[in-house]
Formats: C-alpha cells, structure tokens, sequence
C-alpha cells in the first residue's frame, strides 16, 4: 500500500512539471519559426497556452528534381553535407532581391544553421552566428531591417520550400520577415485534412498539384500564410535531411555547427 501511493505522488509531481514545462514554452524571443498550433485553456482561472507539436513521421528522402522556371533567379547553398540548388521566385520581388543582395555581398558565407528541429525546419542567417561560441545561444541576431510580408497562397511550406523567419505576432502583427534570417522546410506527413483546414482558415484553395506534392514530400503547412515563402530547393533534399537529422542541445543548436555558402548562379 505504501509503494502504491508513493508511485502515485510521484506521477503527479510528473504531470505538474510536464504541464509547467508547456506554459514556460510559450515566451519566444528573436526571429522564430512556431512549429505548433496553440490552443487556449484555463488552468486555475489563468488563460495559458498549450502548444500541440506536429505530427512526427520521417519523410523518406526522395530524389525528386525540379525543372526551375527559366526567369527565376539562381543560388546554391553549400554545406558540409553537399549543396541545395535553390530557386528564387520571381513574385516574391523585395525578399528575392534582398537575398540576392546579401549573398553577392558574402553575407552568409561561414555563418551557421542556428536552430534545427528534426521534421520542421532548419535556420540560419543570424549575423551573430559567424563568431559565436560553444553553446551560445543565437537567433536574434539581424540586420535592422525588416522586409514586408509578401504572401500568396502559390508558395507553400512543402519541403525544400525556402521562407523568411521573423518575430511573433504579438511583437510583428504586421508578419514581417527578418531582413537576414531564413529557414528551408523539412517537415513531416501531411493529412488532407490539415490543407482543409488551412482553406477554410484563410479562404484560399490548394491546387492538386500542390496537394500531391503535400502528400509526396511531406511539409510544414501549419505555416502557410503566415510566413513569406520566396524560394524553393529543387535539387538536394537529402540534404536537408542530413542537416535535421543531427543531435541538437535544448535551444535546437546543432551540437556540431554546420556553417553554410551561398553562391549566387543566375540573377
């Protein structure tokens, strides 16, 4: 009887910490992707948000290559691990332009992929990351400038989607995206029933190309329209995974820095 009711007391100090652990998580800083869908809920008369992570299905790598739109501005990103051949897309005009800026200017040359969460993302573009120190954390570095939101509902999260980080709404209500910070989609399985979701949210329509490619690759669509998507990998999604699969510490910093080289081909 006393070991029942010590294995008892000890499951709800569990419950307490996990429930505190999920409160605590909800104060963000710097240039952020959110990865999960919040929830209100009143817990003894406080509002506090729960945060529901996505769905955690690897997605197998595929060697699947696009054929660029020949009007589309060119970069390679080099890694350790190889290179992403990234598209810019032309509608996207202020920030393919300002990307184009940066890397001819060698901005991102020898600067690090700071914040990695397996089937989510990976980002980089932090100024303050070139020199940073074991453990540092990073993430609110820029460059002073924010870019306006430049969304449409033909650029979507699927994986190897290229998108401008930024800062919360309740501090950036107009979503504006970081003038430096970026992130390339890795993602996980996508169910019909998130893209209905997203079309009823924001009264827009998936076309069955983009659904397809949705189911094949996998996403992040709890991010459309709500980040600026303006390019895409369209050779090298192994890549990716081979940057998101890596041991990360608890602020996601790979414990191995994986510094990138962006090479403009075609303006």
């Amino acid at each position: 009887m006393i070991k029942y009711f010590a294995n008892f007391f000890i499951s709800i100090l569990s419950f307490l910490f996990l429930l505190s652990a999920c409160v605590g998580s909800s104060n963000t800083t710097g240039n952020t992707v959110s990865s999960e869908e919040n929830t209100s809920q009143s817990y003894n008369g406080r509002k506090t948000i729960v945060r529901k992570a996505p769905v955690l299905s690897e997605v197998v790598p595929d060697t699947i290559k696009y054929d660029p739109d020949p009007y589309s501005s060119l970069v390679e990103m080099q890694t350790r691990f190889g290179t992403m051949k990234i598209e810019l897309f032309f509608d996207a005009e202020k920030h393919r332009e300002n990307f184009l800026r940066l890397a001819k200017k060698e901005f991102y040359d020898s600067l690090i992929f700071h914040r990695v969460i397996k089937n989510f993302m990976a980002q980089g573009g932090d100024p303050k990351s070139r020199f940073a120190t074991k453990n540092e954390r990073l993430g609110g570095g820029s460059s002073g400038v924010q870019l306006d939101a430049e969304m449409g509902q033909h650029y979507y999260h699927v994986k190897g989607a290229l998108a401008a980080a930024r800062q919360p709404d309740e501090m950036n209500p107009e979503k504006k995206s970081s003038g430096t910070q970026f992130y390339i989609v890795q993602g996980a399985t996508v169910s019909p029933d998130q893209l209905d979701k997203n079309e009823r949210k924001y009264d827009i329509v998936y076309t069955e190309e983009q659904r397809k490619l949705y189911y094949k690759l996998g996403g992040s669509p709890q991010l459309d329209m709500e980040y600026t998507v303006f390019g895409r990998v369209y050779e090298g999604f192994e890549i990716i995974d081979s940057i998101c699969f890596k041991p990360t510490d608890s602020y996601a910093r790979p414990i191995d820095d994986i510094r990138l080289k962006v090479k403009v081909v075609r303006e």
